[in-house]
């Protein structure tokens, strides 16, 4: 068994820095053939003793030629439970044992591919109801599955089968009932078929009736104690809270407060990061105190766009505040050298989850010195600790009540516990740092670009902006390739998997948002040709339909597209919103249509479960609306022109198109719901041009997705 690496960042930078042109093509002894890979994640598992092969033809052609069943496991860098079952399983030699003698062993990083990922993860939710990482597929050498699981000890346990006799049992029926296997293949294949047959037509959506239904749901699902939805575990779910902001907007006071409960709460409890900023993955527990550790790019980038929406709709520093938090914890750990964003940071450091983060009162105190009784007291710390006897600081009262409870001065609390933040912060820096995964992936780029632009214009930062447009930059001249296809990821070069659907989709999303936010018009014909290889590489020349693989590139057995959204938002749903943009900002309806062809073929799932499909649902609400049209004249980067672009894009406007108009004179023109109001030279003239357009939207009633 391989020895527990303890800086596994520190070794996996060593791994990359080997000099491979002497190696032989399975590794030799000391590697397998992950030596080779880019990926943090295959590299953690370079030294198993495990026969891994990375996708591809080698894998196949080998399975084939030998009649073997092939272990095709997934999973991701940071991820807790693929380093437990790697140091079980995977770093055993009694398993490598058996899988080296009967099975080829693939691994594949789902972040590089994810549409490897998505379509076996649909397999894996078909056959037991659920998913997660690590992903393990049994499959023919055609890549058609016969079995899934998760999580497997190599022994069994607590009525549960251990691996190790779970694969002693595929290889007996791989050789002695073929036949067993085959039916097995043939029943996943034709049910994922029958699942792509489901009513796709398209349908009338009574809007209204179906965002209370929406509503209805999150209630139902609703947390009023500690905000967020469900139970144990519970996630941050960005995606459901920005849609509550938006019905708020639209005078709905009891979705708002969900949503604005449901972030304090976040921002207070042990989910956040309360020494540097960011948000952990998803909490363990209902109160939000004990997180799963790993923060992921995508996280970080939507829950600040949430919490920019929060601060417009109430004007409450606090939400500007979060975003902040986010964006100075992502620039301090996240930002490459050369502009992009890493992906995420490990759940584990020294083998243990959460060691990096967790704290012994007695060392704070050690620390803080006369500070800590107070510091300990409003970070919810003590001897006995909130975790497993360790602490994890998290926030009972906000300031001015912890404050008036315990007799002290705000300002003078504030700056004592903002000076014990940056003792520990240095104090936690000489830990052994959780593993960053390096990788650079476009998709999550562009909502972090997005993000940045917006939080940098609504609140006046600057840096924010520029670090937005050193992201697009790096992505746009790095990621591509010489005919101009964008490509997935970055990693000490960029890889050669071509960028998928939500790629394209996420990253012309940033670039429209970079664009509103700077004027800069090189943005707007990025983000137009960007959706012009979206129409070209996604979308069924004969159907209309859109895809979330390229159609130049590698398919997998059957098209299983998640066409709802996930932890991150539908490339579907995104897709439309920018081609919906993109026609109302450069005038161009046909792109109106091929905005409605993406949606109409899930309009019926829409109207069924519309809580998994809330971006779809805001596209279809806006497809027949009118947009509203400001026209922005002026020098671009005179101080008038940007105070006029901060007040507009202060008030959130649905369906804005910002233009710009070759007149000198700095104003704002809009025209909203056949209406066009006098041109607004001042930030206070747009103001009040903007409170006589806040009543003329409502919602409509019936939105229509074209018929086929």
């Amino acid at each position: 068994m391989t020895t527990l690496i303890k800086d596994t960042a520190a070794h996996i930078a060593e791994l990359m820095a080997i000099d491979k042109s002497a190696l032989p093509a399975d590794g030799g002894q000391r590697f397998n053939r992950l030596i080779f890979a880019r990926s943090p994640y295959l590299l953690q598992h370079a030294e198993n003793p495990v026969d891994w092969y990375e996708w591809g033809p080698a894998a196949f052609d080998r399975a084939q030629t030998e009649n073997l069943p092939i272990l095709l496991s997934i999973g991701y860098a940071t991820c807790h439970w693929c380093h437990v079952m790697a140091h079980e399983s995977f770093e055993d030699d009694q398993v490598a044992a058996l899988l080296n003698r009967h099975f080829v062993c693939i691994k594949v990083d789902r972040e590089e591919r994810p549409d490897i990922d998505d379509f076996y993860m649909t397999v894996s939710q078909l056959m037991t109801g659920s998913g997660g990482w690590p992903l393990n597929i049994f499959m023919a050498p055609d890549r058609r599955p016969f079995m899934a699981i998760t999580y497997l000890p190599k022994q069994g346990r607590s009525g549960m089968s251990g691996l190790m006799e779970l694969l002693a049992n595929i290889a007996t029926l791989w050789r002695q009932r073929p036949d067993m296997i085959e039916n097995n293949c043939r029943g996943i294949m034709e049910e994922l078929a029958r699942l792509r047959q489901t009513d796709r037509s398209a349908k009338n959506i009574e809007f209204t009736e179906t965002s209370t239904k929406a509503f209805n749901q999150l209630s139902k699902i609703y947390d009023p104690k500690h905000g967020g939805f469900g139970s144990a575990p519970k996630f941050p779910m960005p995606i459901y809270l920005g849609w509550l902001i938006a019905q708020g907007r639209q005078g709905n006071a009891e979705a708002l407060e969900m949503a604005l409960h449901t972030l304090r709460r976040i921002r207070n409890g042990g989910i956040w990061d309360q020494l540097a900023g960011g948000v952990h993955r998803y909490s363990v527990d209902q109160r939000w105190l004990a997180p799963h550790f790993e923060k992921m790019l995508y996280d970080q980038a939507m829950l600040a766009l949430v919490a920019i929406d929060a601060f417009q709709a109430t004007g409450d520093p606090f939400f500007s505040g979060m975003a902040a938090g986010i964006f100075e914890f992502a620039e301090r750990e996240l930002r490459s050298v050369d502009g992009g964003y890493c992906s995420a940071l490990d759940a584990d450091s020294e083998g243990v989850e959460g060691r990096f983060y967790v704290w012994d009162k007695q060392e704070i105190d050690q620390c803080l010195g006369p500070d800590s009784e107070l510091f300990c007291r409003y970070f919810d710390i003590s001897s006995k600790g909130n975790f497993e006897g360790m602490n994890i600081p998290n926030i009972a009262l906000e300031l001015e009540e912890f404050c008036r409870v315990n007799g002290t001065d705000p300002l003078q609390t504030g700056r004592l516990l903002e000076r014990g933040i940056g003792i520990l912060m240095q104090q936690r820096a000489q830990r052994i740092r959780p593993l960053r995964d390096d990788k650079i992936i476009a998709a999550w780029n562009g909502l972090m670009i997005a993000a940045l632009s917006r939080v940098g214009i609504v609140c006046g930062k600057p840096d924010y902006l520029e670090q937005a447009a050193g992201a697009a930059r790096f992505i746009m001249k790095s990621l591509r390739r010489q005919d101009g296809r964008l490509l997935r990821c970055w990693l000490n070069g960029a890889s050669e998997t071509p960028a998928f659907l939500e790629d394209y989709a996420f990253m012309a999303f940033g670039l429209l948002e970079l664009y509103e936010a700077t004027l800069e018009t090189s943005w707007l014909d990025q983000a137009s040709s960007l959706a012009a290889q979206i129409l070209a590489l996604f979308c069924d020349p004969y159907t209309g339909e859109f895809v979330l693989t390229g159609l130049d590139a590698e398919q997998m057995p059957a098209r299983a597209s998640s066409d709802h959204d996930g932890v991150t938002p539908s490339a579907l749903a995104v897709t439309a919103r920018v081609l919906l943009r993109l026609a109302w900002t450069c005038d161009r309806p046909e792109l109106i249509e091929h905005a409605r062809k993406a949606l109409s073929g899930i309009a019926t799932e829409v109207a069924r479960n519309p809580l998994g499909y809330l971006g779809a649902l805001s596209a279809l609400s806006e497809i027949d609306s009118p947009p509203v049209i400001a026209s922005i004249s002026g020098p671009v980067e005179s101080m008038e022109t940007a105070l006029l672009l901060r007040a507009l894009k202060e008030h959130p406007l649905p369906r804005l198109a910002i233009r710009l108009e070759s007149s000198p004179a700095p104003g704002v023109s809009i025209c909203a719901d056949r209406t066009c109001f006098a041109k607004a030279a001042t930030p206070d003239e747009l103001k009040n041009v903007l409170r006589q357009i806040g009543g003329l939207f409502e919602p409509q009633t019936v939105l229509r997705a074209e018929k086929k």
